[in-house]
């Protein structure tokens, strides 16, 4: 079975009187230990389709099944819990708390784990090893470069054994070297871990580590490529 089961998913939005599609009879599927990469123009629905994968917004219509679960009847605090157990999430900008190291970041998605406080130090300290950054586990956000602070957030979005990794532009934010080091590291993950990747992104050259490039425009898969 595959992992991401997408049938004809639909989301609009309402904006005063108007009704806004997003989202347009999409069909989807992903199988585990995929890469594909999100492409398409602005407001093509690229970011909105990675928010309904992760459970952080229902569909408007449709079939939405992510880890054998249909996300679209879940509450809001059933979703939540799934998506601690099964999503890791990595944005553009980082999101990590100023005011704490490396170490603690990274641990913050363990807080809703049945774990000890000793347990949560010893996962987030491998999750940063394994992105290569076990000697800066106690330094601030504010003393990492650009780069290190991406690998940081891919240790949090990592430090729980996600299901699947969902992409937002990781490196958007970054020069090239620092966003080929990244794209080294989601190639990792995805050949020697078997993590399920989804990346939206702008940059082609990004989209080609992938294995697959989907092309949305206006709320509709409108192309297909092998990387």
């Amino acid at each position: 079975m595959a992992l991401v089961d997408v049938r004809d998913l639909s989301k609009t939005y309402q904006r005063g009187q108007e009704t806004v599609p997003v989202l347009a009879g999409l069909n989807l599927s992903i199988e585990a230990g995929d890469y594909v990469a999100l492409m398409g123009p602005s407001g093509s629905g690229k970011s909105t389709l990675l928010n309904l994968l992760g459970g952080l917004d229902k569909p408007t219509h449709g079939t939405l099944v992510v880890a054998g679960t249909d996300l679209a009847p879940l509450s809001s605090d059933a979703l939540a819990s799934w998506r601690a157990k099964t999503v890791g999430f990595i944005f553009q900008m980082y999101n990590l708390l100023p005011v704490l190291s490396a170490q603690e970041n990274v641990e913050l998605p363990l807080l809703l784990a049945p774990l000890s406080a000793a347990q949560r130090r010893e996962r987030a300290a491998a999750a940063l090893e394994l992105v290569g950054l076990g000697e800066r586990a106690k330094h601030r956000p504010r003393e990492l470069s650009g780069g290190q602070e991406q690998r940081v957030g891919i240790a949090r979005a990592i430090v729980t054994d996600p299901l699947l990794l969902l992409c937002d532009e990781p490196t958007g934010d970054l020069d090239r070297s620092s966003g080929d080091q990244i794209l080294d590291l989601f190639d990792a993950l995805n050949q020697e871990a078997g993590k399920t990747i989804i990346m939206v992104t702008h940059d082609p050259r990004a989209a080609k580590r992938a294995k697959r490039i989907l092309y949305l425009e206006k709320g509709v898969l409108v192309n297909e490529e092998r990387a």
